[in-house]
Order: C-alpha cells, then sequence, then structure tokens
C-alpha cells in the first residue's frame, strides 16, 4: 500500500511537472526554410501557387503512403485549397493573398487547432535563379497543441525536414519541367516570303546567341519609333553556317506588309519570294535547335529531297522569350529551302 502511494505521488509530481513545463512553453511558433533554385521566379510562382502540383513534391505525401489529399474545385489563385487528412487527424490550406511572381500567403488549419499564416516569398537574383523561402507561424497556441508538439519534439522538429525536403523536389521538378522539349517535322510546305527588315552580322558560331540579342532589340526599337507595322513573327535568316571555321553569318529581320524606305544605314529592307521548305517546329528551349536542324537536315536527305545551299534558311519565334519565362514553352519554327 505505502509503495503504491509512492507511486501514485510520482505519477501526480510527474504529471504536474509536465503540465508546468508544457503550459511554460512558447505560445508561438515560426519555421522558415529558403532554397535557391536555378529558375526564374514566374516559373516556381506558377507551380506553387496551383495546388494540384503540391502532391508530386510535398515530403508527407512522399513519407506517408496513407495520406489521403483532395483538392477544391479551384486549385489555384486566391480561394484555392489543399485538404488532407493522416493520422494526425484532418488538415486545409487555403491562398488568401497573391502577389504574381513574388509572393504567396495562406492559412492553415489543422483539426480544430488556431490557423497558422503560411508565407512563400520569390525573390530573383541576378543570376536568373531565385531565392525561394517558405514560412508557417503560429501564435496564440492552447495547452492541447503544445502538448501535441512537445511529445513530437517542436514544431522546427517535425515541420522544417519536410520543408527542406519539399524544396528539393520543387527544385528538381521545376528545373526537369523546363528543359522538356519537341521536335516535330511538319513536312514539305510552301513559304510565302514577303518583305522584311533586317541588319546583318557576322561571329563565332559560340557567340551566335550573344549577338542574336545584341541585334534584336535595335531592330524593333527602329521599328518601334518609327511607326513601322510589323507584320509576322521575328526570324533569323542564316546566310552562311560554317561549322568547320565556326563562323556564322546572318540577319535578324523583322516582316513586314511592304518595302520599307529605312533612314538608318545598319537597317535594310529585304524580300523572300515565295519558296518550297521543310517546316519544322520546335517547342522547347533555344538550346535544343541544333538537334532540331539536324533533324530537318537529315529528313530531307532521307525523302530523296536537296536543300537549296543558296536558298533561305529561318529560323522563327513564335514566342517572345522575355515575355514567356519557362523555355519549355517557346516555341520556334525552321524553315529549310528545297531544290526544285
Amino acid at each position: 500500500m505505502k509503495a503504491f502511494k509512492y507511486f501514485f505521488f510520482l505519477v501526480l509530481i510527474f504529471t504536474i511537472g509536465s503540465c508546468i513545463y508544457i503550459a511554460v512553453q512558447p505560445n508561438s511558433f515560426d519555421v522558415t526554410r529558403t532554397r535557391t533554385i536555378e529558375a526564374p521566379s514566374a516559373v516556381i510562382y506558377k507551380n506553387v501557387i496551383d495546388f494540384k502540383n503540391w502532391e508530386s513534391w510535398s515530403s508527407w505525401a512522399e513519407t506517408d503512403p496513407d495520406l489521403k489529399i483532395s483538392l477544391s474545385e479551384q486549385t489555384k489563385g486566391i480561394n484555392g485549397a489543399f485538404f488532407w487528412e493522416d493520422k494526425n487527424g484532418v488538415g486545409t490550406i487555403k491562398t488568401i493573398e497573391t502577389t504574381p511572381f513574388n509572393s504567396i500567403q495562406q492559412e492553415m488549419q489543422i483539426s480544430d487547432f488556431p490557423v497558422s499564416s503560411i508565407n512563400w516569398k520569390f525573390q530573383p537574383n541576378e543570376d536568373g535563379s531565385t531565392e525561394v523561402t517558405w514560412n508557417v507561424i503560429g501564435d496564440d497556441l492552447p495547452f492541447l497543441f503544445k502538448m501535441f508538439t512537445v511529445i513530437k519534439g517542436g514544431m522546427e522538429k517535425q515541420i522544417g525536414p519536410h520543408y527542406e525536403r519539399s524544396l528539393e523536389k520543387l527544385d528538381s521538378m521545376v528545373v526537369s519541367d523546363m528543359k522538356k522539349y519537341s521536335i516535330e517535322i511538319n513536312g514539305f510546305t510552301e513559304h510565302s516570303g514577303g518583305y522584311y527588315l533586317y541588319n546583318t552580322a557576322s561571329c563565332k558560331i559560340d557567340n551566335l546567341k550573344n549577338k542574336i540579342d545584341d541585334l534584336f532589340p535595335v531592330i524593333k526599337n527602329y521599328a518601334s519609333n518609327n511607326n513601322i507595322a510589323v507584320s509576322g513573327f521575328p526570324f533569323i535568316y542564316y546566310h552562311t553556317y560554317d561549322i568547320e571555321n565556326n563562323a556564322v553569318i546572318f540577319s535578324c529581320c523583322l516582316p513586314t506588309n511592304s518595302r520599307v524606305i529605312t533612314t538608318q544605314n545598319d537597317i535594310l529592307t529585304g524580300q523572300l519570294e515565295p519558296f518550297k521548305t521543310l517546316k519544322t517546329t520546335l517547342k522547347g528551349n533555344h538550346a535544343n535547335l541544333k538537334e532540331a536542324w539536324d533533324l530537318s537536315m537529315t529528313y530531307i536527305s532521307s525523302s530523296g529531297f536537296n536543300f537549296n545551299e543558296n536558298g533561305p534558311m529561318l529560323e522563327t519565334y513564335l514566342t517572345d522569350s522575355s515575355n514567356v519565362p519557362n523555355p519549355a514553352d517557346w516555341i520556334t519554327e525552321i524553315y529549310i529551302a528545297l531544290k526544285d
């Protein structure tokens, strides 16, 4: 009997001590993780703002096969919602405020516990990467919630590793998606030709992209400043592409409705006569253009045609890469002139 009494007092002392320990724990928590992702902020934002994507990079979904996830009818933007159920109960995350490509604010409710605030920040870096910060804050925590977190080792231990792993997976998926591309041989057709404004340059093939980036703004600004109507998509006209000597001569071109008399020595007007061509479409990063050109040349040869060495070889950009941040969405058409 005496032993039982001592045991009872020990249990009572332990219980009281535990309650005091839990009661004096902080009434709030704040967990933050940051990761630099080699992708534009707009691309990452578009992934995170749509709850349809969350399961694919959620660490909780990865580690808990019994986790049940459901989505609201609206999955992205303000009022988009994400629901889950696991052994600890049910939860909801709802988007309440956004600043496109810059930040997202959400509310998280777990069972009957107080609402927590979730904040995303997408900070662009000069090198094109983005610093992604994911933060959750909880305030006015009730005793039962604090007891739960103490048993689990604290919110930092519970949430921190999941945030780290989720950001790692988000990084991998965003970068992988940006590398997706497809090449379609559209077949033999007729290019309608037409007038165009152009400026011409020569350079090493290795420096081609930089040279194009320098020349296109010049001719676009000229057209804009002189109120010249552009009648189609910008394109590159390759005059010479000498792989052996690492040399290329090309023109940056803007199609026009009619011949334009220019007033600047380095900007001229040209005309393409209609020509028979093989058309190929690349959807994806311009880094894949060489493969698209190689496949096109192989297709011409295998079809019994010959490309016209003196005819146009064009690269038409249907997508303005400065306005479309994800390279996987860029569309480029290739036209290779054929001999009759």
